[in-house]
């Protein structure tokens, strides 16, 4: 009797102790944080180039990293015989995005700039006039950056997508001496001079429109960095010439994306150039990443295995005062994951985040104390 009472006590205290907890908020903070804003200010992003991943808007949702980065889309969003630069387009598939509860933040890789522009070809005015129409509609519907590229035809270029790094991860890699198609493109020859010519012709068209509205574009550098590949030469492959970039149109609205492995094959010191663009408020967008080797042969790695000093990069960044968008990039293709999509592996993206995180949090909190 005596052990069926006690029984019957402890089991209607753990019954009572049930319904308390059960009757508690779900969103009860039992230990509040310091206080601390998070990664330090900084839009940490994630790119969704490939359609609306279910893994990775959830992966974001999760890590609370709500910037997306990514184009725009009619088809992928239902709308048919719209253009991308139309204001329909781009309310939709904004739409869509605060529909999975994330923020379209940066629009990398505009639908609306080509070999026309670039190249100085046929229908080169028209292309731009989209281009100022797209600025407009993006401006209406809450995004201010645009990160766009000089490199026609051949973009962004590596001659292996699955070398083996560190633990058996997959990453890219470039090698010069591998190019196998060495051929003059359909479009001839273009000298630096020509390049140089073109992107002023467009930078003059477009910055005085995008004050007007706001917007910020963001070059992104040539990569890989080398003088010429096919017989169309690239020319964003220096600090110098980034400098000589932003003096064209001395404007807020010119800045670049400082995507620090494609300036770590240059040869650049990566702290210093964040110093200098970021003293002059022109990094709008940063592409967070590291390499090992040099602009003819290098390779992708790890955020913690590359030949940059990933923390004084972040202090730089973060002593400067930026505080706008910035995203892992290309990250390593980790066990368990697939390599379609390389440099954009959903499990690489989570190592890349978490790293950087915990830099910016170490920094801004040691900045603060002091």
């Amino acid at each position: 009797m005596r052990n069926s009472r006690r029984a019957f006590i402890r089991n209607t205290a753990s019954l009572a102790s049930l319904s308390l907890v059960d009757q508690l908020p779900v969103t009860v903070n039992l230990k509040s944080r310091p206080d601390y804003i998070q990664d330090g200010g900084l839009k940490f992003c994630l790119a969704h180039f490939f359609g609306m991943n279910k893994q990775r808007i959830e992966l974001s949702k999760q890590m609370r990293v709500l910037g997306a980065v990514g184009g725009i889309n009619p088809g992928a969003v239902g709308l048919k015989n719209i253009k991308p630069w139309e204001k329909e387009a781009v309310l939709a598939v904004l739409a869509a995005w605060k529909k999975e509860g994330l923020t379209l933040r940066v629009l990398e890789g505009p639908p609306t700039l080509s070999e026309k522009t670039k190249l100085a070809l046929a229908g080169r005015d028209e292309e731009i006039d989209h281009f100022i129409t797209l600025m407009k509609n993006l401006s209406i519907a809450g995004i201010d950056t645009i990160c766009y590229n000089w490199m026609p035809v051949i973009s962004w270029a590596r001659t292996q997508l699955d070398r083996q790094s560190r633990g058996g991860a997959l990453v890219s890699a470039f090698d010069m001496d591998k190019i196998q198609d060495q051929s003059i493109t359909e479009y001839g020859r273009f000298s630096k001079e020509d390049m140089w010519k073109n992107l002023e012709y467009f930078l003059r068209a477009v910055i005085p429109e995008a004050e007007k509205v706001g917007m910020k574009l963001a070059l992104h550098p040539d990569d890989p960095p080398v003088d010429e590949i096919r017989g169309i030469s690239r020319i964003m492959t220096s600090a110098d010439a980034f400098k000589r970039l932003i003096e064209i149109i001395p404007s807020q609205s010119n800045g670049i994306t400082l995507c620090q492995g494609t300036f770590a094959t240059m040869g650049e010191d990566i702290p210093s150039i964040i110093n200098y663009f970021g003293k002059r408020k022109k990094i709008h967008f940063v592409h967070f990443r590291d390499v090992r080797g040099d602009k003819n042969h290098f390779e992708e790695t790890f955020h913690d295995d590359g030949k940059t000093d990933m923390y004084k990069a972040m202090k730089s960044y973060y002593d400067t005062g930026f505080r706008g968008p910035m995203r892992p990039d290309h990250v390593p293709t980790m066990s368990g994951d697939s390599n379609e999509h390389a440099g954009y592996s959903n499990i690489g993206a989570l190592f890349a985040i978490g790293y950087m995180r915990g830099l910016i949090e170490s920094i801004a909190k040691s900045n603060s104390k002091t």
